[in-house]
């Protein structure tokens, strides 16, 4: 099984890749941030599957077997040099100070210095001299949260000139204190402000605001240096390549519920909001909703395991309270809640544990009808947010295509939209049988490792080329082709990895019009996972590249669009060239092949028809409101050039009928889905242009072949 996951860089400096699980053969990505909102930035975590033991802090004389564990498995980089040795180290003071609001330029010095000293130490188990970088961490943090209480005092006034740098690259660590305090007191602005436009009176922002710094301060002192050990972990990893990383156990759990669309728990989404628990989102078909007592913005307060004592978790760490409420299928949980409606409610509720399926990121299909020249055209829109499976439950993406296209076939659909623009990338072996529905026998991606092995991954008998030393090739069951009718592929900047070699192969084909962004993220390596052992998680490692079946790499480049949309993030650093240390892109022998001599049983699409689709789809975006207002918000944002001014925060969220409105997850959910309405609904324009435009040119009737 293989798996392909996307990774957007951030401001944490944290960038987790794709995977490989050996045994079966898995190659992973994982998923980015997307559409982030200043006003709501907050951290979201499932209750996961069955809780394991605590999870033990790695201990210093297990780094040199780890780093010897990245070093020979990675694609390209073999051994510590100075370059690595550098790159670790910033990354390790990024993951420290990710906002460059905590240290000065002047302990950055002394920071390097003693990272240096580490590598030397930790090969006769010694990390010592993290104590002093944790002694600086709490230094700095108790003096951050003085300087917000002086700048929350009784004289504090909303300044509606202030500016903020909300890129962080653009910024440089404060030199003095007086820069610290001025850098501290615009962030205060802003998340007064936020908290002001969310309907909280001043006073109550303020407590809040000075309890968040007061919280950063009590875990960073609970963070003891040990804990240190594991970051210096993350950042090796993170300093090879963009993909290469060290991952907790929650963030190993992550992984595998994002693949599996399945977990065992309440069914309820969290999140942490000054020190509180918040119940984000109530999970169809848990034990929370089942319930019928909980409701989205509900604050649990206390924990219970059965025949237990209540823990209080007010203040307490969100992880550490998602490892309280986690259990096996068939145990319970009572959770006191606190309900403020009203008046203020306190209960408690003690739910089963079960398993809960992930119905709303599996595959769906939509149907639009559209009255042209007296025909009625019916389309079908299919969303595949990722490339899932688990064959222990016998789910899998490609099973739901396949039932999802048998359906299309009995609606009688002139055409699809393949959705794939917010797509989170997946396990690989769905992504090529994924694609096999619409092209039928032929290769699909490739891999080449670091010793050049080349692997082709095919549907159906794949001859074309002699197998050697250095080739290989894994072929999967097929068919004909499942649906040979029009079909348009709608991707994004944040399309990426298994995405990319879907939408790749699509297009090398001549099977389908591409439509979106400018380009896909471009993400064209494949990472290996490996559990460790006595819970300490596991980790990625970067091994091979993948290829078209052009031959060319979708690294740092992407997928073009034949139909260009004004997409979100066009101006925005998204992309794996905006990422830290990626691998140059290669190429290698074209590897393209499905009936030989036979014709396709699908109509290929030409540059011609190309051309047409583009033109026709230009004139409607330059005349589309709703496509110019997000032209002209792009444009606007590259002027600001990340500058963000406190008066136009509350013209954004005014204009937007955000202001006091703290909305749950399930309204953002349904905003997004309007603001992104336009790009779907082009896309259905595109396809009909399509149709009526082959249908000029050939007979062929698009259908569902068996």
């Amino acid at each position: 099984m293989e798996i392909c996951d996307r990774n957007m860089g951030n401001n944490s400096g944290k960038n987790p890749g794709t995977v490989q699980y050996n045994k079966p053969k898995t190659f992973i990505m994982k998923s980015i941030p997307f559409l982030r909102k200043l006003s709501a930035i907050f951290l979201l975590i499932i209750f996961l599957s069955a809780s394991p033991s605590a999870a033990d802090n790695i201990k210093c004389n297990r780094m040199p077997v780890l780093i010897g564990s990245f070093l020979s498995n990675h694609y390209a980089m073999k051994n510590i040099t100075g370059e690595i040795k550098n790159n670790t180290i910033e990354q390790m003071i990024k993951m420290l100070d990710p906002s460059k609001s905590l240290f000065y330029e002047s302990d950055l010095k002394t920071l390097r210095a003693v990272l240096q000293n580490v590598f030397a130490s930790m090969q006769a188990g010694d990390c010592a001299s993290l104590k002093q970088v944790y002694d600086m961490l709490v230094t700095r943090t108790r003096e951050n949260e003085a300087i917000v209480k002086k700048i929350l005092g009784p004289d504090f006034r909303l300044d509606e000139t202030m500016e903020l740098q909300i890129n962080v690259k653009k910024r440089s660590h404060v030199k003095t204190p007086q820069e610290k305090h001025m850098l501290l007191k615009k962030f205060i602005q802003f998340q007064i402000q936020n908290d002001l436009l969310s309907g909280i009176e001043l006073a109550e922002a303020k407590k809040q605001q000075m309890h968040r710094y007061e919280l950063q301060t009590t875990r960073t002192i609970a963070n003891n240096p040990e804990k240190l050990i594991t970051r210096l972990a993350e950042a090796f990893a993170n300093a090879l390549d963009p993909h290469t990383s060290y991952l907790s156990p929650e963030d190993f759990e992550d992984i595998q519920i994002h693949m599996k669309l399945s977990l065992e728990g309440i069914g309820a989404l969290l999140r942490s909001d000054n020190g509180f628990t918040v119940i984000e989102e109530l999970i169809p078909g848990g034990g929370a909703e089942r319930s019928g007592l909980l409701k989205p913005k509900d604050k649990i307060i206390a924990v219970a395991q059965k025949n237990d004592k209540p823990v209080n978790v007010i203040d307490m760490d969100l992880r550490d309270v998602v490892k309280m409420i986690r259990g096996k299928k068939g145990t319970q949980v009572t959770l006191t809640i606190l309900r403020q409606e009203d008046k203020i409610y306190r209960f408690d509720i003690t739910i089963k544990r079960d398993k809960i399926y992930m119905k709303d990121q599996e595959a769906k299909i939509s149907y639009e009808t559209r009255n042209l020249g007296g025909r009625i055209y019916r389309l079908g829109i299919i969303d595949l947010p990722s490339f899932y499976g688990d064959n222990e439950e016998n789910k899998s993406s490609y099973k739901d295509m396949r039932r999802l296209l048998e359906d299309a076939h009995r609606q009688r659909v002139d055409g699809i939209v393949l959705d794939l623009s917010h797509n989170m990338g997946g396990l690989v072996d769905e992504a090529v049988r994924i694609a096999g529905l619409f092209l039928g026998h032929g290769g699909i991606v490739a891999t080449k490792d670091g010793k050049d092995m080349i692997t082709i991954y095919a549907n159906g008998p794949y001859a074309s080329v002699s197998k050697g030393d250095k080739l290989k090739v894994v072929t999967f069951p097929a068919k004909a082709p499942l649906y040979t009718g029009p079909l348009v592929v709608l991707t994004s900047r944040i399309s990426a990895s298994a995405s990319e070699i879907v939408a790749g192969a699509l297009k090398d084909y001549y099977r389908a019009v591409i439509v979106g962004s400018d380009h896909t993220f471009g993400k064209g390596s494949v990472q290996e996972l490996t559990p460790l052992s006595r819970d300490l998680g596991a980790i990625k490692v970067t091994k091979a590249l993948y290829f078209l079946p052009s031959g060319k790499s979708t690294q740092k480049i992407g997928i073009e669009s034949d139909v260009q949309l004004p997409m979100f993030f066009v101006h925005e650093n998204v992309g794996e060239t905006e990422l830290e240390y990626p691998l140059p892109a290669q190429v290698i022998t074209p590897f393209l092949s499905l009936y030989g001599d036979t014709k396709p049983a699908w109509k290929s699409i030409d540059r011609s028809l190309l051309t047409a689709l583009a033109t026709k789809s230009k004139v409607r975006v330059a005349n589309n409101v709703k496509f110019n207002e997000i032209t002209k918000d792009n444009i606007e944002a590259a002027r600001k050039n990340g500058i963000v001014r406190l008066a136009d925060l509350r013209k954004e969220m005014k204009k937007n009928g955000d202001v006091n409105k703290n909305e749950t997850r399930t309204e953002l959910k349904l905003k997004a889905k309007e603001q992104y309405a336009p790009f779907v609904n082009e896309s259905v324009n595109v396809l009909l242009d399509m149709i009526i435009l082959e249908s000029k040119s050939s007979l062929q009737v698009a259908g569902i072949m068996r």
